[in-house]
């Protein structure tokens, strides 16, 4: 008869060895310490990615996986060691490689910017960014019909038509611009007028409606420079055709232009008389730089008197000529008010600023439309009384 065994305190026995035994069965997935240098991640082996390996195979050593369990032997512990540093310097390796190559680039560039451009070394040079070309939308009208007529208080200038104005065929038209709205509350119109009312405002207001560039764009910046300055003289000729009593340029890209266009001219003048006095006109160069902008000091609103437009900056016989004709007229040019962009697009100005500067001219077309009004009861009374003298006669 045996003797029944001995109770044995948790204590004492000894615990089974840890497995990745389980409901998961993650013995497949457990590390074995090999390394794989492998593109592609395998069970048991080290996933990595594929770049940061060199073209050097490293070809692990295949151990028992029923002993991974129990103890490892010595001899296949040092062949996993030896295998797991080899990967390891193939890694090092295949980064200072790519490193050395990083900084090659980086002093290539280097080099290449700072070569002259003016010397004649072969180095290749960076070239400047070719102009894109003129997008052109040829399924919608390429032109907006003016608005004008004799007689105007302001013939307002705006830049381009954009898309929703040349498709509707009325100025102004996007939702988001504020043209309208700006009009209405400024005073310059007195009620709130829509773009469809635009071909009415000459007859109504005495509102005059045109634009710089006839071409229709997405937004003012796929105009060019030249395209706006070409469109300077054609204004010049409309303002001095119909003759308003002033012209608002609706955005401060548009003055730029007549500005830069001007002082072109005027610098050929200057330098013609320079010529005709027999005088040196080696500093006078070509009109560019500085001379082109802005002054510093520029504001928006109403523009001085010698800026007015329609008169044309003219040689010596054409001018006295224009003159004579402005002086027997009375008119001597538009007065130019420079106002803010109404374009959505354009947020450089708040709201705020830009009620303020369009309510000074609204302020001057309320105070001249009143004197007109005036003007006109005056010459009423004046014909209704000769008329009576000459029925009494």
């Amino acid at each position: 008869m045996t003797s029944p065994e001995a109770p044995v305190s948790d204590d004492q026995r000894t615990p089974p060895p840890p497995t990745f035994a389980g409901r998961l069965k993650l013995e497949d997935f457990k590390f074995d310490g090999i390394g794989s240098a492998s593109s592609m991640p395998s069970p048991g082996g080290i996933c990595r990615s594929a770049r940061l390996y060199s073209t050097t195979k490293v070809t692990p050593v295949k151990t028992d996986t029923s002993s991974s369990s129990a103890s490892p032997s010595r001899k296949p512990t040092q062949t996993q060691t030896t295998t797991t540093t080899t990967t390891i310097t193939t890694l090092t390796t295949s980064t200072k490689v790519r490193s050395s190559k990083r900084k090659l680039i980086t002093n290539t560039s280097t080099s290449i910017s700072s070569t002259p451009s003016g010397s004649g070394s072969s180095t290749p040079t960076s070239k400047r960014p070719k102009p894109l070309p003129k997008k052109t939308y040829d399924n919608i009208p390429q032109s907006l019909p003016d608005a004008l007529c004799p007689n105007l208080l302001v013939l307002f200038i705006g830049l381009n038509p954009g898309i929703s104005t040349a498709i509707q065929q009325h100025a102004y038209a996007h939702p988001t611009n504020l043209f309208w709205r700006l009009l209405f509350s400024s005073g310059i119109t007195p009620v709130l007028c829509s773009p469809l009312e635009d071909r009415s405002l000459p007859e109504r207001f005495s509102l005059g409606l045109t634009n710089i560039v006839g071409r229709p764009t997405r937004n003012g910046g796929e105009l060019t420079k030249g395209e706006m300055d070409e469109g300077v003289q054609v204004l010049e000729e409309k303002v001095r055709v119909w003759k308003p009593e002033s012209v608002c340029v609706v955005g401060k890209g548009i003055w730029e232009s007549i500005w830069r266009v001007r002082q072109r001219q005027r610098h050929t003048k200057h330098k013609k008389e320079t010529t005709k006095g027999g005088l040196n006109t080696k500093g006078l160069g070509k009109a560019g730089g500085s001379m082109l902008l802005l002054p510093k000091d520029w504001k928006y609103g109403w523009q001085d008197e010698s800026e007015n437009m329609g008169m044309g900056v003219n040689d010596d016989e054409e001018e006295e000529e224009e003159t004579d004709t402005t002086k027997a007229g009375g008119w001597k040019g538009a007065r130019v008010f420079v106002a803010t962009s109404t374009s959505g697009l354009a947020a450089t100005v708040g709201r705020a600023e830009k009620e303020r500067i369009w309510r000074e001219l609204g302020e001057w077309v309320e105070r001249r439309r009143a004197e007109r009004e005036a003007e006109k009861g005056v010459k009423g009374e004046d014909e209704d009384e000769s008329q009576g003298d000459a029925v009494g006669e």
